[in-house]
């Protein structure tokens, strides 16, 4: 053999034993097995590739939730509605994202130590007490809730049960020292500088504190952003603290200034009017007409009479709003339960009847995503209350969207209904 044809074998011989190994590998790393068929016909099956997918306690699952297609609304209206699974949080709503972000933001300036006494206060009207609840358990930090007597029962059982201290407080205006939010401030202040109390007390301040919105403008927003694929029209979320709207909605227009945000607002709060019309008013604070001291609804965890700085920090990104009735809320709940399967709080039946109504103004074709803040298990004993479904699948949107006539004349109903239908279709 000639030195031409020597070095020919030997080139063909790498060749083939590169080609063996990278299809060894390729075996090895798809783990392909055969398996025989009940006919005996031999076929090809792949294992899945293992990974370690191991989170570093509770508070490392906190985020990435799924976006699920609400298919009855999307049919209804001929737009994609989309809704952002925050229900399916560790603690059970978007509070947690608040609630991890201020205590990360807290212990990097020095302001907590672990397992020292140290307690973190908060005035809440439940959700974000349950996620400081566990996050303070988790990480060794003590939590005082201060929230309003006449919320759910039940998230003061939960929290108690979490391990908080719970001090219920009447509702109050909140310039009184006495309202929820100032108490928690005040006990705070007090822990600190108390000479037999151990460690110190952080008032967390979801109202007022960046952490807030940063934690959506990191998360939520982003999520969304990739989860739509950049492939959205409107946004759509209620207003409590306000960081769930501003921080999603700044970073949603960063990455599309065209994109819209809507409000959603509960019957009571004056946000819907700070938006529409500039001014901060509600017709139910009127003299005489007003039956709560903090926001006239059933509806929990948004809706407000103030500025907060979480919600002025996006208010100028927000381009419309939509009040939604007690009645309308109840309904979509319904709806939804009977429809979807989706057991959900008031707040997030307020976003849904937001959804559809902005869907219905822009006509089909859009895609618009919205906040499903937290599950109907914390509203049993007040919005839930006096709810059954049954067996029975034969509501419509219209049973929503029409649900603030029930308590007129039947013939009233019947005009509007034939007008609703006329503007919208049948």
């Amino acid at each position: 053999m000639d030195r031409n044809s020597h070095a020919l074998t030997i080139a063909a011989g790498v060749g083939i034993g590169v080609a063996l190994t990278l299809t060894a590998q390729s075996l090895v790393g798809s783990k392909s097995v055969t398996k025989s068929t009940e006919t005996g016909k031999k076929v090809q099956q792949r294992k899945p590739e293992l990974r370690e997918d191991i989170r570093n306690g509770l508070e490392e699952c906190i985020g990435n939730t799924p976006l699920v297609r609400i298919k009855s609304l999307s049919a209804a209206t001929g737009c994609e509605i989309l809704g952002k699974c925050e229900f399916l949080e560790p603690g059970g709503s978007i509070k947690d994202r608040v609630a991890a972000n201020m205590i990360k933001t807290a212990e990097e300036k020095g302001l907590l130590t672990p397992f020292s006494g140290d307690a973190v206060y908060e005035g809440t009207v439940g959700s974000t007490g349950v996620s400081l609840a566990i996050i303070c358990r988790a990480k060794g930090y003590l939590a005082h809730i201060c929230m309003p007597s006449d919320q759910s029962t039940e998230k003061a059982q939960l929290l108690r049960k979490l391990g908080a201290t719970v001090e219920p407080v009447s509702p109050a205006p909140i310039v009184d020292p006495n309202h929820f939010v100032n108490r928690a401030r005040t006990l705070a202040s007090n822990h600190t500088a108390s000479t037999t109390k151990p460690g110190r007390g952080l008032f967390a301040d979801q109202f007022e504190t960046s952490a807030n919105w940063k934690a959506h403008y990191d998360g939520t927003g982003p999520e969304i952003w990739s989860q739509t694929g950049g492939k959205l029209d409107v946004f759509v979320a209620g207003a409590g603290t306000g960081g769930t709207l501003s921080g999603t909605t700044m970073y949603l227009k960063e990455q599309d200034p065209t994109m819209k945000a809507v409000l959603a607002d509960p019957q009571g709060s004056g946000l819907y009017n700070k938006v529409k019309y500039g001014v901060m008013f509600d017709v139910k604070e009127k003299e005489g007409t007003r039956r709560r001291q903090q926001v006239d609804t059933i509806v929990e965890g948004i809706g407000i009479n103030r500025l907060t700085k979480n919600f002025e920090a996006g208010m100028k990104l927000v381009d419309d709003a939509v009040r939604v009735s007690d009645e309308e809320a109840l309904a979509m709940a319904r709806f939804l339960v009977e429809k979807e399967g989706l057991f959900l709080g008031s707040s997030s039946a307020v976003n849904c009847v937001a959804a559809v109504r902005t869907a219905l103004k822009l006509g089909p074709g859009h895609r618009i995503v919205t906040i499903l803040c937290d599950s109907g298990t914390r509203h049993l004993s007040k919005f839930w209350a006096n709810q059954d479904v049954g067996e029975s699948w034969d509501m419509t949107l219209d049973d929503v969207l029409l649900a603030n006539e029930k308590l007129v004349k039947p013939e009233v109903v019947e005009r509007k209904v034939d007008a609703f239908h006329s503007e919208f279709g049948p």
